[in-house]
């Protein structure tokens, strides 16, 4: 057996993140003592999924797919790497501390699933746990690197454990084709081997999120590409058989399985204690019984701004209803901007986004406008919370999330309306326009999704695919280079000699 696994405590990226050797000193199995059960196996894959759940990682859903955008804006003494990405201060992005740790933890977990990947494909324990383990990781590695070229574009590629030094230094993909070969094949082995959970399970994957991944992959190939996005406009791709192919994954989930669907109530789909929902195909597992942050939350504090120091509380829809929450930081800020493009009677700005605060005896404490400073995000909010610690978590991949991407990628077929205008209905909208043509239809889904995918990562990648990045206003000015894609941190390149 080889030695060269036989590393107790290395440090280094050289064994966990590709690319990076900063992070810290962790674990690492050989193949001479580990993997030998299911038990084993599953420990390593938990250990896969526990890249997500880092601080630096979790938040960078926030800070890189909603904060860039008209969405959001933060407080005037955040962080100058965040002030930075919510300015579009490019000639500060390749020492970005965000970006890099962005970098850094995708490669991390891309390597840790290329470590499951490795040494399950051929175990010899029981099938269906093999099956189920090399399912999830083909996922695991899928995610992360769809996330790197949404980010970052070209990216190195590694398809095999990194354990020394010397193969750290993988060069860049030769072309988008090539990762996009990687990220889809990825999600078709994890369809075919996967099952499907009788009940969603928090923090973990199947069939349907192997399937909804791949939908939200070929749709944004498909959609990139026609929108001539730099890179995209190159690959060798037929784009109705991209716009096909991710109708197709929508359609299997949509139509192929019972459990997950349309959540009713909004506000449900938002409980912190209806984790478990019908809604949620794919999300962190965060808890506020946890001992460490990343364990537990704090995504809620970085949503509310600071009050009083004191429990606030807030409205529960329509009802006489109050919750209590701690109050926060205010770091991530509902732009007037975006808080009036809502149609006024949409319950995704009167249900999901706080403009009135109370007090327990219900009692109006603060509102907005007035000493409230912004209307905040409450999709984010935890009653049980303890402390700082909450078990709100953010949501990765939602069955709205897939309605919308098989809507747009079909076109205006009587069952995408159907689908659109269930997620209308729910908001207390009325129907979508009839007799669209497909473009038109195409666009107007697109702003459906600006508005029920708020503040949960998505806005700036449909920005992105849809080549209207410039139109932004922090972004106008600049290159086309420049706001497609962020920049390989600088850290990066000096410890990879073939990036430069």
């Amino acid at each position: 057996m080889k030695t060269k696994n036989l590393i107790t405590m290395l440090a280094g990226t050289l064994v966990l993140g590709a690319c990076s050797l900063k992070e810290e000193p962790y674990g690492f199995y050989s193949e001479d003592n580990f993997y030998k059960t299911a038990a084993d196996a599953e420990a390593s894959l938990t250990y896969a999924y526990g890249t997500l759940n880092y601080l630096e990682y979790s938040r960078s859903v926030f800070f890189l797919g909603d904060m860039p955008t008209e969405e959001l804006t933060t407080k005037s003494d955040a962080a100058a790497d965040n002030q930075d990405l919510n300015n579009w201060k490019v000639a500060n992005f390749k020492t970005n501390g965000t970006l890099e740790n962005f970098f850094k933890y995708a490669f991390i977990g891309v390597n840790r699933a290329n470590a499951v990947i490795q040494n399950v494909e051929n175990a010899s324990f029981d099938e269906n746990a093999r099956k189920q383990i090399l399912g999830e990781a083909y996922f695991l590695r899928a995610w992360n690197y769809f996330n790197l070229v949404r980010n970052f574009g070209l990216v190195p590629m590694h398809t095999t454990m990194v354990d020394e030094l010397d193969e750290t230094s993988s060069p860049f993909a030769s072309n988008l084709d090539e990762l996009y070969d990687l990220i889809l094949g990825d999600c078709r082995k994890a369809s075919d081997i996967l099952p499907v959970y009788d009940t969603p399970k928090t923090g973990r994957t199947d069939r349907v999120a192997a399937q909804s991944l791949a939908a939200k992959a070929y749709l944004y190939v498909a959609s990139a590409k026609e929108h001539n996005v730099m890179l995209y406009r190159d690959m060798h791709r037929d784009i109705k058989e991209m716009y096909d192919s991710a109708a197709y994954y929508a359609g299997q989930v949509i139509n192929s399985q019972s459990t997950y669907g349309f959540e009713d109530n909004l506000l449900d789909i938002y409980d912190v204690e209806k984790s478990h929902g019908k809604e949620h195909i794919f999300m962190m597992a965060m808890d506020r019984s946890g001992t460490t942050e990343g364990q537990y939350s704090k995504i809620s504090k970085m949503f509310i701004p600071y009050i009083d120091g004191a429990a606030i509380y807030l409205k529960q829809g329509d009802t006489d209803t109050y919750i209590p929450s701690h109050d926060g930081w205010g770091e991530y800020r509902t732009t007037p901007e975006f808080y009036n493009s809502f149609d006024a009677s949409d319950k995704r700005k009167t249900d999901l986004i706080v403009s009135k605060v109370y007090r327990a005896d219900g009692s109006l404490n603060v509102e907005y406008p007035g000493a409230l400073p912004y209307p905040f995000c409450r999709k984010y909010i935890d009653p049980n919370y303890d402390g700082d610690k909450t078990s709100t978590r953010p949501f990765l991949i939602r069955f709205s999330d897939v309605a919308l991407i098989y809507a747009e990628a079909a076109g205006p077929t009587d069952k995408s309306y159907e689908l659109v205008n269930y997620i209308r209905h729910r908001a207390g909208l009325g129907d979508m326009a009839r007799n669209l043509n497909q473009d038109e239809f195409r666009q107007a889904v697109i702003q459906e999704r600006k508005f029920e995918m708020a503040y949960e990562g998505d806005y700036m990648y449909d920005l992105r695919r849809t080549n209207r990045i410039q139109s932004v206003a922090e972004a106008a000015g600049l290159s086309e280079d420049q706001v497609t894609f962020y920049p390989i941190p600088q850290a990066e390149i000096n410890l990879n000699g073939s990036l430069r």
